[in-house]
């Protein structure tokens, strides 16, 4: 089962929805897909979905880095003994979301040399989440649209971008709750829009609108001084930009932890492998786990899933990073039933290249 081939592409495709958030706007994905073949011909995928303004590594980075030359030391070994290809993937591979497309084909040939789901090889945890699907920062009337658009296909979780104009983030979460009443789970993400007084100003409005959590509503540089704040309102806070490693955790957690939750995304801490150890981590500081994406095609989504779901530390799911993609290299990944997201019981991660 020794290695034989990696293969690498760079793939950028339009979004069929394109979103805004506090701080920025997108029409289009782009990533770097991997294949890594054995000498019996088992193939492995995974992809490569960085996000600059997060974790400093961009997309030419991600490409260099999986580029076939640079994975060379991979060639010859043995893919069965996880230990030391692992040791030959964070010595000559820089970068989380590169790192993470290494792992996640490493773990998808793993899986199918058994012929198993990831997750059953991991060790199932749940059978499935209900995920969120995302509106971008846009006026009361469109959002309203989308999210009409979003229960006609059965969705029930959305995750509402904020963080512009207080104001309008109020008058679009009330609006949305008058309208669909509690037929939706509401989840607001500020993505770092506020300061600490919009964020107490905000603060009210968790409980009159019975909004899930607040994901990252202000810079890191904020996170200590949201130790201030009651703790039912900490409790309902995940952060994303704030949580990269273990370090963070360590640093968020404790007492008056000022988070309820993290964001753990693949591409942010470098795979499945590191996620299910923050998981782990996470629940050891009292901290809950959202498991969130960028744009990913299905084979990124898939092995997010897949980890999700071998983690008893699970608690949310933000996993549609894949649904607005108009041209997925990939196929296959996961299984959605009104917005109810399960694997498939396919060896591997489940996906395929189209």
């Amino acid at each position: 089962m020794k290695i034989a081939a990696v293969r690498s592409a760079r793939v950028r495709t339009p979004l069929t929805r394109p979103y805004a958030i506090a701080g920025g706007a997108w029409d289009a994905a782009e990533f770097v897909t991997i294949e890594i073949e054995t000498e019996d011909g088992l193939r492995g995928y995974g992809h490569a979905s960085p996000a600059e303004e997060v974790t400093g590594e961009s997309i030419d980075a991600a490409e260099r880095e999986l580029a076939p030359e640079r994975l060379a030391a991979l060639i010859g070994m043995d893919h069965r003994r996880f230990d030391h290809v692992f040791e030959a993937l964070y010595a000559d591979v820089r970068g989380p979301a590169a790192r993470a497309a290494v792992d996640a084909a490493l773990f998808d040939l793993d899986a199918k040399r058994v012929g198993r789901p990831l997750v059953e090889r991991l060790g199932r945890a749940h059978q499935g989440f209900l995920t969120s699907v995302t509106i971008g920062v846009k006026d009361v009337a469109a959002t309203l649209d989308e999210a009409a658009e979003y229960f006609g296909r059965g969705f029930r979780a959305l995750k509402v971008k904020t963080g512009v104009d207080l104001g309008e983030d109020v008058r679009r979460l009330t609006r949305l709750r008058e309208t669909f009443g509690r037929d939706f789970l509401l989840r607001a993400d500020a993505n770092q829009g506020y300061d600490l007084r919009a964020l107490a100003a905000f603060a009210p409005e968790l409980d009159r609108l019975d909004i899930e959590f607040l994901e990252q509503p202000c810079p890191p540089d904020d996170d200590d001084a949201l130790r201030t704040l009651p703790a039912d309102v900490r409790r309902r806070l995940v952060a994303d930009e704030s949580m990269h490693d273990a370090s963070d955790l360590r640093r968020l957690g404790g007492r008056d932890a000022p988070f309820g939750a993290v964001n753990i995304k693949l591409m942010k801490c470098g795979g499945v492998a590191p996620a299910l150890r923050l998981a782990t981590g996470a629940a050891n500081e009292g901290l809950g786990v959202l498991w969130g994406c960028n744009d990913e095609s299905v084979v990124g989504i898939a092995a997010s899933l897949h980890a999700a779901l071998a983690s008893r530390a699970t608690r949310y799911l933000d996993l549609d990073g894949s649904l607005d993609l108009a041209d997925d290299p990939f196929q296959g990944g996961f299984a959605l039933t009104n917005g109810f997201m399960t694997t498939l019981n396919l060896p591997g991660l489940g996906a395929e290249p189209r």
